[in-house]
């Protein structure tokens, strides 16, 4: 039995764990990154950071805003990088067409929850999302620690 190769491809390099506990995330997006060459090899040193980011639309395009990849020190000399540039999401136009009516239209935002390699490329996990009020992040949290405890009933039979 052999495994599919989009899952045995795919590696972690950030997650935006605060993303989870923020926004109920409603559906999720794959989408490919337009990167230079000092952020592909600081990527794959995994240098990035997801907490501040964010996913804006703009003219009926999807960029990735916030989003802190640290330069190597080794990199090329010539080239002065913004580590928080807006970096331009690659997506399939009926994609964003979907995107850009969720947002406009019914109030959701999108949001990045995770950076990985597959196939060799750089991907960019988003998700379509609505925000937590502070009731239900406390209501999340206490049903989390009422399952917590019922398993620990349930292991110490």
């Amino acid at each position: 039995m052999t495994k599919k190769p989009d899952q045995s491809a795919s590696r972690v390099i950030a997650q935006n764990k605060k993303a989870w506990h923020d926004y109920f995330i409603e559906d999720k997006y794959e989408a490919g990154l337009s990167l230079e060459g000092w952020e592909v090899k600081s990527l794959r040193a995994g240098r990035v950071q997801l907490k501040e980011s964010y996913v804006i639309v703009k003219d009926g395009q999807v960029y990735l805003f916030g989003a802190h990849i640290s330069p190597l020190t080794s990199a090329s000399t010539h080239v002065h990088p913004d580590p928080t540039r807006t970096r331009k999401l690659l997506l399939h136009a009926e994609e964003i067409s979907r995107l850009i009516g969720s947002v406009e239209r019914r109030g959701y935002t999108l949001v990045p929850l995770s950076l990985f390699w597959k196939r060799g490329k750089a991907k960019l996990e988003v998700g379509l999302a609505k925000g937590k009020q502070q009731h239900d992040k406390r209501a999340v949290l206490k049903e989390r620690e009422s399952n917590r405890e019922a398993q620990r009933a349930l292991k110490s039979r």
